[in-house]
């Protein structure tokens, strides 16, 4: 996009600023300065949003100027960290409703992508939309078979309007990262680069077809999450074709006392299939507001959700995902001293840190919660609060965790809702042990043996030659010339610790190997011998480890 096309644009969203009274926000950033000389020519501000408190009349702003800063506000809705509460709050409350393209549109998509007529494709489509958001709206239908179904059909042009105010935000990004005083905090480009992504998974509605079919696998006994099956014969990029499911909104708390449904056994099940996406299945659903997550009516004896919308979801490095729980855990556990190592060994934060100065700063900020009954701690509060105070520290965050961070705030106000008393660490800590202990149990650990064993024995003739190089590595550094005798001494003992090193390993790895063939032949000889086998392994590598001076 040129400056000159940027232009109009440009003032067209002082124009909406001004009038929504936000100049003041504009003013503070030290952002479009100039633009004050046009003032005059802009539009003037609505004396009836002068009482309306500034979150409120940026979220009215974001709405009025369209879906790239409605997704733009969403995700500084996430960002409780950097952004003030009121604001995040108010951001928090933005939806992407707006008026719906012509049903016969939508129609020529769907014959367009799917290649064949309406009436080959579906014995009855509805031209008027059950829904309407900014990328994509949905119609119902019925196939031949006479199952009901629901078509997700993008919005015409939608591309080439997304591509463009891309460009858009992407300048005002460059501009609040050079003249915005907290631009190293805030890095707007960032914020830029996650719309940007959000988007474009988004824009394809296969890519949302295939996140819906793995959630929906996590979930095949449908008990705590009922997930609607994709019909892949009536998919494409353009267009998405799924089970029509009915329920309640998780927010509408009368229909759902209405239906008999118990709350407190719902608010409970909602925090375990939160820990279970995250921790079990490292795949979760990250925009889980109450319009994304209802409530099965018609299972009262064993009450479940249905989710909805699968256009963003959230994973996270194995790394991580590991280090992300032993903070959770370590947390549940009023452990400050085990925090502040996790979050140095995890590398969030620079290794130089000062522990006792962070473990002393983490229990500043959750002793005067633990003063609370605990049904009244809310960890997503909590956790906001920690990011807030490790900022200090240099906290290096992913994108992935403060992702993790939003769904989290919105998995507890919908239990919440449902339970107000409801004991977030109580229901959270058993299920989180529970996940881990699993995870990482030894016969786990046989079982990624026995998974990755063709690829070793594939590389196991490569063995012996990074042997010899790592050897000649050692013999070179041993012949410098040193003339300090500790650092000789040093250099000695490295030595010596890395011949045990590899020793070690080569016999931990034919032993664990040899637990991996085992393993394969267990009902004819029992689980007892890989056990014993992968055991000495493991103990193979921890005598042949370096210890720590």
């Amino acid at each position: 996009m040129t400056p000159l096309k940027v232009v109009p644009r440009l003032l067209r969203v002082a124009s909406v600023l001004l009038a929504y009274r936000l100049d003041e926000l504009v003013d503070a950033a030290h952002l479009y300065r100039p633009l004050k000389l046009l003032r005059p020519l802009l539009a003037r501000p609505r004396a009836n949003v002068a009482q309306l408190p500034r979150g409120e009349r940026l979220r009215l702003a974001l709405t009025e100027l369209g879906p790239i800063f409605v997704k733009a506000g969403q995700v500084l809705s996430t960002r409780r960290d950097l952004v003030p509460a009121d604001i995040a709050d108010e951001l928090a409350l933005l939806q992407d409703r707006v008026a719906p393209f012509s049903g016969s549109e939508a129609r020529t998509i769907v014959e367009r992508e799917l290649k064949s007529s309406i009436g080959s494709l579906y014995a009855q489509f509805d031209e008027t939309p059950l829904a309407s958001a900014s990328i994509a709206q949905v119609h119902a239908a019925t196939l031949h078979d006479g199952r009901e179904v629901v078509v997700k059909v993008l919005r015409p042009g939608i591309d080439a309007q997304i591509a463009r105010d891309v460009k858009l935000l992407r300048s005002l990004g460059e501009l609040a990262q050079r003249w915005h005083p907290n631009a190293d905090k805030i890095r707007p480009l960032d914020v830029v680069a996650e719309v940007e992504k959000m988007l474009e998974n988004e824009l394809d509605l296969q890519r949302e077809g295939a996140s819906a079919s793995l959630l929906k696998r996590n979930f095949d006994n449908g008990v705590d999450l009922y997930v609607p099956a994709v019909h892949w014969e009536l998919t494409a990029q353009r267009v998405l074709t799924l089970e029509r499911v009915h329920g309640i909104s998780s927010d509408d708390i009368a229909a759902i006392d209405a239906a008999g449904l118990d709350r407190k056994a719902l608010a409970a099940k909602g925090v375990r299939v939160f820990y279970e996406q995250v921790f079990r299945d490292n795949f979760f659903h990250a925009d889980a507001h109450p319009g994304n997550i209802w409530v099965d009516p018609t299972r009262t004896g064993e009450p479940r959700f249905i989710a909805l919308d699968f256009g963003i979801m959230g994973s996270l490095p194995e790394a991580d995902q590991y280090w992300l729980a032993q903070n959770f855990i370590a947390l549940f556990e009023r452990d400050y001293a085990r925090i502040a190592q996790l979050h140095v060994a995890a590398g969030w934060m620079p290794a130089d840190v000062r522990l006792d100065e962070l473990e002393a700063a983490v229990r500043t900020v959750c002793e005067p919660y633990f003063t609370r009954p605990l049904s009244q701690i809310s960890l997503a509060e909590l956790v906001v609060k920690l990011f807030q105070t490790a900022r200090r520290f240099e906290l290096t965050l992913q994108p992935q965790l403060i992702l993790l961070q939003k769904t989290l705030l919105n998995i507890e106000g919908v239990g919440r809702m449902l339970d107000p008393e409801i004991d977030i660490w109580a229901v959270a800590h058993p299920v989180l042990k529970r996940i881990l202990r699993e995870r990482y149990s030894p016969l786990r650990t046989l079982r990624e043996v026995r998974k990755r064993l063709p690829e070793w024995l594939h590389n196991a003739p490569q063995f012996p030659e990074l042997v010899r190089d790592a050897l000649r590595q050692i013999g070179r550094g041993e012949q410098r010339s040193v003339s300090d005798p500790q650092a000789l001494q040093l250099l000695r003992e490295n030595a010596r610790g890395l011949h045990r090193l590899l020793a070690c390993g080569m016999l931990g790895s034919a032993l664990l190997v040899a637990a991996a063939l085992l393993w394969t032949m267990a009902p004819q000889h029992g689980n007892w011998p890989p056990l014993l086998a992968g055991g000495a392994g493991l103990l193979t590598f921890a005598v042949g480890w370096p210890r720590s001076r």
